[in-house]
């Protein structure tokens, strides 16, 4: 599989612990709501408030963490996150009330949002010329690590036994450690000096701040197909429960063979602006596909599904290979961390919020809520070119602003 084999060295290296890692996150993605209900025995609603309060701390660590990578070596300062994601799945194997539950949760959650700001310093240095590609490659293995870990999550779901959970979520930790074994092999790259003006530069980019909620906003396209889709097909058209199964299975492989060959083609901050206003409009696309299976025969619900399916995962390439770009580039090279720690932020918040917005739009409103967020989509993708327009003069008015070296 080309696509999932990045030249070897390092990179090939950064990628096997990825692939480790997101395995064991597959895992814990696909039971670990099972294992919190049937196992640690906590009622349905505190579990989800429990994952929702995860979800929120999490969204304060990768800044943080980011600059910790630029200031003292991404290497040591990624392996600490996987550190982090250990002791997390650790802890919850030995959880027995609500409140250990959220502890462990919160951490694993933080460590997952804080380990892409902290690597990412790593993807710059062994990118080359090309970091947004190299990350390409990594979403590739990333999706599909968490495919393998919910196929490997399906044996314990189906024994359906205690120990078999413990045995997943124990699993699930060993990975992180030895992904923690894989990335202490790299070699380190040194920080770079840090640049004059104040420590938290990215908090104070005012562009690259709103190119971050852009994408945030964006970002809510994630949740159309795990968490919108199902219930609008058991809900409002006749397509039978299987294509639940089959969107993601869908999803997975175009994203698997597909993200690198667009982020190959998407190596300018123009070409990362058209790519997020060709995705509004492929989401938008999609969700009027979407809306059109109510009411439709099976057969041609069917087809509007995976029309929309497709449609939809061409814009989540689109999408991706856009933010890799424009958030490396618009970046400056001593700060990569913690730029990529605010701009994940933006996604985290996204994909957070998402569930929510979609539900109240689309289910409860119901066909006119897809044409809403839709366009909303749209418009979000109509707006990134002209913020990245004012991101580059506004890179181009500091760097005339420094003092030059005779």
């Amino acid at each position: 599989m080309p696509a999932l084999l990045p030249r070897g060295g390092p990179p090939r290296l950064l990628a096997v612990a990825t692939l480790v890692t997101m395995t064991g996150y597959g895992v814990y993605l696909t039971a670990g709501v099972l294992y919190f209900t049937r196992v640690v025995q906590l009622p349905a609603v505190q579990v989800g408030a429990g994952l929702t309060i995860a979800g929120a701390v999490s969204l304060a660590a990768g800044i943080p963490f980011g600059h910790l990578a630029d200031r003292h070596g991404a290497r040591t300062v990624y392996a600490l996150t996987l550190v982090l994601g250990a002791i997390s799945m650790t802890g919850l194997c030995l959880a027995q009330d609500f409140w250990t539950f959220v502890v462990f949760a919160s951490l694993g959650a933080a460590a997952q949002t804080a380990g892409p700001a902290a690597r990412s310093p790593l993807v710059q240095e062994y990118g080359g010329d090309r970091p947004a590609e190299f990350r390409g490659y990594l979403r590739s293995v990333t999706n599909l690590g968490i495919a393998v870990g919910a196929l490997l999550a399906g044996w314990g779901v189906a024994a359906d036994t205690r120990n078999a959970y413990l045995l997943l979520i124990g699993g699930s930790a060993l990975s992180y450690a030895a992904s923690t074994a894989i990335v202490l092999f790299l070699p380190a790259v040194p920080p770079k000096p840090a640049g004059a003006g104040p420590r938290w530069v990215a908090l104070r980019d005012r562009p690259y701040l709103v190119l971050t909620l852009l994408d945030g906003v964006m970002a809510i396209q994630y949740r159309v197909l795990t968490a919108a889709v199902p219930l609008w097909l058991v809900a409002r058209t006749t397509a039978p429960n299987w294509t639940v199964s089959g969107v993601m299975v869908v999803n997975t492989v175009i994203v698997v063979f597909f993200q690198v060959r667009a982020s190959r083609r998407i190596d300018t901050t123009h070409a990362g602006a058209v790519a997020f206003r060709r995705a509004g409009f492929a989401f938008f696309a999609a969700c009027v596909a979407i809306a059109a299976m109510a009411g439709a025969p099976t057969w041609l619900a069917l087809v509007f599904l995976l029309a929309a399916v497709v449609v939809h995962t061409i814009g989540e390439l689109w999408q991706a290979a856009g933010g890799f770009e424009l958030s490396f580039t618009l970046a400056p090279p001593h700060a990569v961390g913690q730029y990529q720690g605010l701009f994940g932020m933006g996604l985290g918040l996204g994909v957070t919020l998402g569930p929510a917005v979609l539900i109240a739009l689309c289910i409860t409103w119901g066909t006119p809520g897809w044409f809403v967020i839709g366009g909303i989509f749209a418009a979000t993708g109509l707006a990134v070119p002209a913020v990245v327009r004012w991101a580059e003069r506004d890179r181009s008015r500091r760097v005339d602003a420094e003092p030059q070296v005779a």
